[in-house]
């Protein structure tokens, strides 16, 4: 497992972050599905970093939390996206349902899935890459905040 940690310094910080991270997915993706894990509290910029996921991957469509939605599915002209956000789901038979359901969707386009509010699952998936977002300042969200990466071998 690979890790590493830096300091986001408001939205910008955070999509470049997903940019980077688009750009070693599309060097090391293998076929199916690469499932990224995002943790962090409301507000701590999950959609910012699949923002610049998208912007690496060429996709037109502006990209907004899918809290309401649930899941959105996005092709872009370098590679597949499929955004599933989990918070309003609160029953972790409900969660674990969708999430099987797009994952599968994910290896059929040979897509990043990129997966916020992870928590809901009643089990976390194996091989995934994991993101967590935390303030450095609870209280001060202009403090930034500290992205902690973890990559499977």
């Amino acid at each position: 497992m690979h890790s590493g940690n830096a300091t986001l310094n408001g939205p910008a910080a955070s999509i470049e972050l997903g940019r980077k991270l688009a750009e070693h997915w599309l060097n090391t993706r293998t076929t199916g599905a690469q499932v990224l894990l995002l943790r962090g509290d409301l507000g701590a910029g999950k959609t910012c970093v699949v923002q610049g996921i998208a912007q690496t991957l060429e996709i037109d469509e502006p990209i907004t939390s899918p809290t309401f939605a649930l899941a959105q599915h996005y092709q872009g002209r370098r590679g597949a996206l499929v955004h599933l956000d989990l918070y309003r789901l609160e029953q972790a038979a409900s969660a674990d349902e969708l999430f099987l359901q797009e994952e599968e969707a994910a290896a059929e386009l040979g897509a990043l899935l990129a997966l916020e509010w992870p928590e809901r699952l009643s089990v976390v998936p194996q091989g995934c890459w994991q993101l967590e977002l935390q303030w450095l300042e609870p209280d001060q969200p202009q403090a930034g905040r500290l992205a902690q990466l973890l990559l499977p071998d």
